[in-house]
């Protein structure tokens, strides 16, 4: 039996919770016996060791267990220590499983299970069990205050694969700012991204696919912004991003049908049901594609 599939099948049905048993191994650690002598470097490469070895081989059973010890770690009131600690440990659990997830492995499986696992929690931004708002670092570093949202991070990127599964659970109708999303795909310099089956996808015309989903979920979109960025020297990823943004969001009115779209989508944001609410309207197949942004 190969190292992946020992780790697998041990991640999968876990005898107990595994951040509770990580945290009881650094508490024993020698060296860290006092709490209020504790330093973030000393426990943090621990923690991040610990967990990466994990979500290294992990597949989609284990990452289901991972997610639900998780929740079950945050829940659990009893388990505290310092309140300083333990928002270091969460801070760097958080990090740690952002970063395997978005930034090396990139499979939209393991994104979608993250989003329906943490969804009854993504309307409180302030919650340690929504992940979804919460920041890393792409390039893994011990800090997460100096991160980015997985949403943005996908944006520079233009993982269009993923970008889509994000938009059909209304996380870019709860962004506070969505033009800054569609400036970064647009107008964020190029740099090697996740590889998808050892090839590297084209990322311009995925670019093209991110600004075409955009165009599905929002009403407006500012032109004059993109256009100012570019006289102040910036340039586009790819030049002729104008034809992927339908006049219809910036100049002409808005089409009666997407407006429609766009209210019954939001009423289902509203009531945290997007994007399973959409599957139980009595309404044609063809709509409901619709109104899941598959066309």
């Amino acid at each position: 039996m190969s190292k992946s599939t020992k780790l697998c099948r041990k991640t999968s049905c876990p005898r107990s919770n595994i951040f509770c048993n990580l945290l009881d191994k650094i508490v024993k650690r020698p060296s860290l016996q006092f709490l209020g002598q504790w330093g973030y470097h000393c426990y943090e490469p621990r923690i991040y060791r610990s967990l990466a070895k994990i979500l290294m081989y992990v597949d989609l059973d284990g990452f289901d267990a991972l997610l639900t010890d998780y929740i079950a770690f945050v829940e659990k009131s009893g388990y505290r220590f310092e309140v300083s600690f333990n928002l270091d440990f969460t801070e760097i659990c958080v990090n740690t499983i952002l970063y395997w997830v978005f930034a090396r492995k990139g499979n939209p499986d393991f994104v979608e299970l993250l989003l329906k696992k943490t969804k009854d929690y993504v309307q409180d931004r302030s919650c340690n069990l929504s992940l979804i708002w919460r920041t890393f670092t792409p390039v893994y570093c011990p800090s997460p205050l100096s991160g980015i949202t997985p949403l943005l991070y996908v944006a520079q990127t233009r993982q269009s694969n993923i970008f889509k599964i994000l938009l059909q659970y209304g996380i870019l109708e709860r962004e506070k700012n969505p033009i800054n999303i569609v400036l970064t795909i647009v107008l964020y310099p190029s740099r090697v991204r996740v590889m998808v089956d050892r090839e590297l996808a084209d990322i311009h015309e995925d670019a093209k696919t991110c600004l075409v989903l955009c165009s599905r979920v929002l009403s407006v979109i500012s032109v004059k912004e993109i256009e100012t960025q570019l006289s102040l020297g910036r340039r586009p990823i790819i030049l002729n991003w104008f034809d992927y943004i339908p006049s219809t969001r910036y100049k002409d009115p808005c089409e009666l049908l997407h407006l429609c779209r766009v209210t019954i989508r939001n009423q289902l944001l509203t009531n945290n049901m997007l994007p399973n609410g959409i599957f139980s309207l009595l309404i044609p197949a063809r709509l409901q594609n619709y109104l899941n942004l598959e066309i």
